[in-house]
């Protein structure tokens, strides 16, 4: 079992030194305007080739003319494996082309989730070739997401996964931990909307639905209860934090996250690209932003019924209302890593303010130290106009200084850059 180490779970909030005076300085949680925080955190299960891969890819991330028609350029990730059935597209088994197309939405960004080793992936060998062609091909991954009952798996009591048993044949803890995996995810999902927020079951009952969905909330309910009398299966849902740090069964440690599925007849339903409609609902994302949470969904949108038309009107339909609302200021919507790495960063970082002749002064001292890393990093302040940031000692040029947002405070802020979707 991972073991729970004794510092503090993740939760969001940093901390800054108080400055003499009266001058206002405070961490806004999210990137300007942003009111809350949502990845769109899909394993790849069953996608059937490259051709579906890419297209739906395309339609998520660019407003290209798709076979679905005009994409909705929202920034939504993926995942991959490498060892896997013939009939299910992974690294090894698509051709030259699908494994050009892998690496390119890798180094974009596009591809940030390793989704095990895959079902055939059964000795430490296997592990190991597949982050050798990582590793040649200049492919930084972060994020590691345990796959059905794959034997690389990392989580023991729901995957049963032997890949952090050192004397297992699977074993690749060490090699996996080298090569850069920072944030895992072993089998845990909530019905909870919005996380990094107090627990509340309000948003899973369904009028439609009433005798299904009272039966997810008290699932949901129940799981808290568990978690408070043992330290173990539950642990994450009664805090409902996004992420903890944890050692894995080999001693490494690693911060694992929550994902979540608010779908009325709970997590096992609406998990596809057919029930992402039920899922993104007017109703769960505007209670989203209300609660300023953040959220990682969990599904699967390469299980599909028409290869030539992967998602349906309703789900096109779906992810247009999550586009809208993601232009609109509301919810930022980004990739996996990049929402992970922006949460553990601002729940980490220590700043000191200090006034001179021209203004306000913040130094920003974070363990994120790739200057995209900061991107989004925002602070009420009473008056951005003579406002100056540093990050670990570097001066931030480009700052950008807000006027008031829904809150009625102006901000300063390093601007959120989209990733560019590669042409291939």
């Amino acid at each position: 079992m991972i073991t729970v180490s004794a510092e503090t779970p993740i939760a969001g909030g940093g901390s800054i030194e108080p400055l003499a005076g009266q001058v206002h300085c405070e961490l806004r949680r999210f990137p300007y305007p942003y009111q809350a925080m949502l990845a769109v955190c899909s394993d790849l299960d069953e996608t059937p080739d490259r051709h579906v891969y890419w297209e739906s890819m395309r339609f998520l991330n660019t407003e290209e003319p798709t076979t679905m028609g005009v994409g909705v350029g929202l920034e939504v990730g993926n995942s991959i494996y490498f060892d896997m059935p013939a009939d299910q597209f992974a690294y090894w088994n698509t051709d030259d082309t699908g494994r050009a197309m892998v690496r390119s939405l890798i180094r974009s960004g596009h591809i940030d989730c390793l989704h095990s080793f895959g079902d055939l992936a059964t000795t430490r060998k296997h592990a190991a070739q597949a982050l050798d062609e990582l590793v040649r091909a200049h492919c930084h991954l972060a994020v590691w997401i345990d796959h059905g009952v794959a034997p690389s798996n990392f989580g023991s009591d729901i995957m049963q996964g032997y890949g952090d048993v050192s004397n297992s044949a699977v074993y690749h803890a060490d090699l996996t931990h080298s090569y850069g995996i920072r944030y895992v995810w072993c089998g845990r999902v909530t019905s909870m909307i919005g996380q990094n927020q107090t627990r509340s079951l309000r948003g899973i009952y369904n009028r439609r639905h009433p005798i299904a969905s009272m039966k997810t909330a008290i699932k949901e309910f129940l799981k808290a209860r568990h978690a408070l009398a043992e330290q173990g299966k539950y642990a994450m849902h009664a805090q409902n934090r996004l992420l903890r740090q944890v050692h894995l069964r080999s001693g490494h440690s690693v911060s694992e996250f929550l994902r979540a599925n608010p779908h009325w007849g709970g997590v096992s339903r609406g998990e596809t690209a057919d029930g992402i409609p039920e899922v993104l609902t007017e109703a769960m994302l505007n209670r989203l932003a209300r609660r300023k949470g953040v959220s990682v969904l969990y599904t699967h949108l390469g299980k599909i019924r028409r290869r030539e038309e992967p998602f349906g009107p309703q789900a096109r339909n779906a992810f247009r209302r999550l586009a809208a609302l993601d232009r609109g200021g509301k919810i930022v919507v980004t990739t996996t890593r990049r929402l992970l790495t922006y949460c553990d960063m601002v729940c980490n970082l220590s700043v000191a303010t200090s006034t001179a002749e021209d203004g306000l002064r913040i130094a920003v001292t974070t363990e994120a130290s790739t200057s995209s890393d900061w991107d989004g990093l925002s602070f009420y302040v009473d008056d951005p106009s003579g406002v100056s940031v540093t990050v670990n000692g570097t001066e931030i040029r480009s700052l950008q200084r807000n006027g008031p947002d829904h809150t009625g405070h102006s901000s300063v802020s390093i601007p959120w850059r989209r990733l560019e979707f590669p042409s291939l």
